[in-house]
């Protein structure tokens, strides 16, 4: 790093401020939902459950995104926190639930870092013929640790060599998706696929389609393919224009994945028909490797090669909310300080960083020694942590903004009902996760734990860690939990947000 880039002698080390641009930004966002991993992941699930109809349910789960997006465009613009919702919901409702919003961040970088990781690795190797290595599970796991310490190492070196290497990613990404695309389309309409293929029609982007129950399931597997997208306003204090590029590559990442979701769904459905995909609905992530050689024959490497990238792009880019939430916390004394040391060579949060990091391999190798049903397991869990904090990050905008709302219809509708409205799903998607996951049989593993699903189980441990940590430090470290709420700060408000009042 150059010599003017560090931080003075004996001044406090801060993060890098207008480190990287609007369009890293919005590469970060989009690489950190890892478009690719997640269509693979969800993409027989969701056909199992809703049919021809799947483009439909992608569709219908953007819009709760969009809504969150809102809000987090609204709060971002008054308070440019690299803790977003800790930070938001602290000042809006109060530090007890701004410091379970900060956990439930933190905790869902720890949960699926690991399975990112491992994801990467099977399917590089599945690209470049080893087979055999990923059923060797000392090897498989063994390479996927030491990915997660490079990719920690990225983020840790700077924020931007973190933005190079998620530009490069995502443009390996996109280009393998769209010639899966193309293919698929051609061999539908050229009469060359191998299954019973469909063609395309509009009518399946109708989410009501299959019906309510089933839309209700697919909806809870959309949460999962968006969630990511708020990395890039993580990175609000290292963003140049802070105040409004974070939050708008917040927006347009949900509006990009939308496009890549729907036309990829379209294709997959198309070309292998609904029936295939249910009938293999329990390959999970690996339904696209089913699919490669079928479309790409020899070529195949290509879709691998896709899949692998977006989760090592997402292995990188999920480790930064989590750092950084960590870091406004210790910032805030809502963590013990360590967790607020920033590098003064590098200007990034190296500690909290390398603690996830930490945390995230140790959950990895602890629950694969479990069952690799029960990493899957861990993974369902994150629908609960992820509603939940989205849900709280829609609720504050409207509790912050409060005496704004009805200053404009333009307030009322971005900054009032919508994010009102996607808090509103997600709190029902989380009601309605905690009814279908405490049934074991909805579990991949089919087991029970304590007479419920084990994602329930990991999901309720993980609340009660949080209720049982927070209280402990409460008691050690008083002064954060002396915060009020508070309303939005006229003056901070521009002409583009709420008018400025008396």
């Amino acid at each position: 790093m150059a010599a003017e880039d560090a931080a003075p002698a004996g001044r406090p080390v801060g993060l890098k401020a207008n480190a990287i641009g609007f369009v890293d930004a919005l590469v970060i966002g989009l690489n950190a939902t890892s478009p690719a991993y997640s269509l693979a992941a969800v993409i027989g699930p969701v056909v199992a459950l809703v049919g021809i109809y799947a483009p439909g349910v992608m569709v219908a789960s953007f819009v709760p995104m969009l809504c969150i997006a809102s809000a987090f465009y609204y709060l971002n613009k008054v308070d440019q926190d690299c803790g977003t919702t800790f930070s938001w919901v602290t000042r809006a409702m109060g530090p007890w639930a701004g410091w379970l919003g900060g956990w439930a961040i933190t905790m869902t970088g720890v949960l699926v870092v690991g399975s990112l990781a491992d994801v990467a690795v099977s399917f590089a190797l599945l690209a470049f013929g080893l087979d055999s290595w990923v059923d060797n599970t000392f090897v498989r796991q063994l390479l996927t640790v030491l990915l997660i310490l490079v990719m920690t190492a990225v983020c840790v070196i700077g924020t931007e060599l973190s933005a190079k290497v998620q530009n490069a990613l995502i443009l390996a990404q996109v280009a393998c998706l769209l010639i899966f695309v193309g293919v698929a389309l051609h061999s539908v309409y050229g009469g060359t696929s191998k299954y019973d293929a469909v063609e395309p029609s509009f009518s399946w982007l109708n989410p009501f389609g299959a019906g309510g129950a089933a839309l209700t399931g697919g909806l809870l597997l959309g949460v999962f393919i968006y969630w990511g997208w708020e990395s890039a306003v993580n990175l609000t204090e290292e963003v140049e224009d802070s105040a409004t590029a974070p939050g708008k590559a917040g927006i347009w990442s949900t509006v990009i994945l939308l496009v890549t979701y729907v036309s990829v769904g379209f294709a997959v459905v198309a070309y292998a028909g609904p029936a295939y995909l249910a009938d293999n609905a329990d390959e999970e992530e690996f339904i696209f490797a089913l699919l490669a050689t079928d479309i790409m024959g020899g070529w195949d490497w290509i879709l691998l090669l896709a899949v692998s990238t977006s989760a090592i792009a997402s292995t990188q880019t999920t480790i930064i909310p989590a750092s950084r939430t960590a870091l406004s916390m210790a910032r805030r004394r809502a963590l013990p300080a360590q967790y607020g040391h920033i590098s003064r060579r590098f200007r990034t949060p190296d500690v909290s960083t390398w603690w996830v990091a930490a945390i995230a391999i140790a959950w990895y190798l602890v629950v694969s020694r479990i069952s690799s049903n029960a990493l899957f397991d861990s993974l369902t869990a994150l629908s609960l942590l992820i509603s939940f904090y989205y849900a709280l990050t829609g609720l504050a905008c409207v509790v912050y903004y409060r005496r704004h709302l009805f200053q404009s219809v333009h307030n009322f509708l971005l900054i009032g009902l919508g994010p009102l409205v996607g808090a509103g799903l997600l709190t029902w998607l989380l009601v309605r996760s905690v009814a279908d996951m405490s049934d074991p049989e909805n579990s991949y593993s089919g087991t029970s734990w304590f007479g419920l699903g084990p994602p329930l189980v990991i999901g309720i441990g993980i609340s009660l860690a949080g209720v049982i940590l927070m209280l402990v430090w409460r008691l050690r470290a008083p002064a954060y939990w002396q915060e009020r709420p508070s309303v939005v700060d006229p003056a901070l408000v521009d002409t583009h947000a709420p008018r400025r009042t008396s």
